[in-house]
């Protein structure tokens, strides 16, 4: 086995079609899509029982420990167009002494910051730009709170791809700078991420680069849903009883659950799928709000702020996928406030050695609340999402000082 086997090895591919998220109706494969007729989500679909006569659990074990492992179940059909900066399996990390402190049961947090630019962005934007390379797209163009700019930069970079990315003026100065190291062209605009989403889609209209917002193209999904085919494979293809998922545009908990259906169609899990949990900051609750009051569809949060800012997406085009989702698997979405989402980041890294970034401590606050009004159980199996290194936010400044002139005292220490 070679090590860049995934990315230079031919394997049969199994797109048929893309469909509808709302709507159904069906549109070829292999041609430019953004929204559907409907100003919708395309979800590509695939031959399943052509993937479960090619694929098999063993053959997947003797391949590298990458995404692009599971070839037969994304769209990139050629190997040429894959554009890759080494998309590692993520790994899991328990989290023992706070789930014992918490009474809960095996605790356990999915670290995507391991992921080229450091957050998990990478798994969708790898695809969108493999499949914008195969397509001979030219120019890209993406609102982000940071991470995501961060990932197009790079990946548009690396295929030759010109970038120009749109960020709400507040976002932080190291995230504005990497996305400009990188390769794009990047703008502060006196918005929040909606409003930079309006630029790119009149840019689209107006100077025809193509639009890569969140869900407004068919393939992030696709990246993003790797980490539920992870998910099961490092669990012994199995699934966890509960996943607290940070939701802002909600990619990735469409992704996953997307993967779990696409898993037992091919014989890879059972029946059985984890409660999946939307979790969002009180500052900025759509999901929450829509799923209270039981919506199908969220209307814009006004006054969005949070320290989160991966989840300060005030209005989301898939809406309807997020709390389909949560209620096909008996799910809820729980808003938590940013004074847990600090208190949170500051207990995992005190405790458990491991610096979550924002969104994913609140995956954890959600946690602890969730398990104290009984909405999960003592028992269940958790996974939380950490979908971005801590290193890349803002930390409390340190000014303990030690003056070296002056005789310590060493058992103090």
């Amino acid at each position: 086995m070679l090590d860049d086997d995934n990315l230079t090895a031919e394997r049969p591919t199994f797109v048929t079609h893309l469909e509808c998220g709302l709507a159904g109706d069906r549109y070829p494969a292999d041609q430019v899509h953004n929204l559907s007729k409907a100003g919708r989500p395309l979800l590509v679909r695939y031959d399943l029982e052509g993937v479960r006569q090619a694929f098999t659990k063993e053959a997947l074990a003797r391949r590298p420990r990458d995404l692009w492992r599971y070839r037969e179940l994304l769209p990139v059909r050629r190997v040429q167009d894959i554009v890759s900066l080494g998309e590692a399996m993520t790994p899991l990390v328990r989290l023992p002494r706070l789930g014992a402190k918490q009474g809960g049961g095996d605790l356990l947090v999915k670290d995507e910051g391991r992921l080229p630019t450091g957050s998990f962005k990478a798994r969708g934007v790898t695809m969108a730009v493999s499949m914008a390379k195969a397509f001979g797209i030219t120019h890209m163009a993406m609102p982000t709170n940071g991470n995501a700019g961060a990932a197009l930069a790079a990946y548009a970079s690396r295929a030759g791809i010109k970038s120009t990315v749109f960020c709400p003026e507040d976002t932080p100065e190291v995230n504005v700078s990497e996305i400009a190291l990188q390769g794009a062209a990047v703008y502060r605009v006196n918005g929040l991420i909606d409003d930079c989403g309006k630029i790119v889609a009149e840019g689209n209209q107006k100077a025809g680069w193509f639009d890569t917002s969140t869900l407004k193209e068919p393939y992030r999904i696709e990246g993003k849903k790797t980490m539920g085919l992870e998910l099961a494979e490092q669990l012994g293809w199995q699934v966890p009883d509960v996943i607290f998922y940070p939701t802002g545009g909600g990619t990735g908990l469409i992704g996953m659950w997307k993967a779990f259906a696409e898993l037992e169609a091919i014989g890879f899990i059972g029946a059985k799928r984890p409660r999946m949990v939307a979790v969002q900051a009180a500052g900025c609750a759509p999901m929450v709000r829509a799923f209270e009051q039981g919506g199908e569809h969220a209307s814009r949060w006004e006054d969005a702020h949070t320290i989160a800012a991966g989840i300060r997406v005030p209005q989301a085009v898939g809406d309807f996928l997020i709390l389909r989702a949560v209620r096909e698997s008996k799910g809820f979405a729980i808003a938590v406030p940013d004074e847990a989402i600090s208190a949170a980041v500051d207990e995992v890294a005190r405790e458990e050695g491991f610096l979550m970034c924002p969104e994913g401590g609140a995956t954890y606050a959600a946690y602890r609340q969730s398990l104290a009004d009984g909405r999960i159980g003592r028992n269940d199996c958790v996974v939380l999402f950490n979908c971005a290194t801590g290193l890349k936010y803002p930390m409390a400044p340190v000014h303990t000082r030690l003056d070296r002139t002056k005789e310590i005292d060493y058992a103090a220490l």
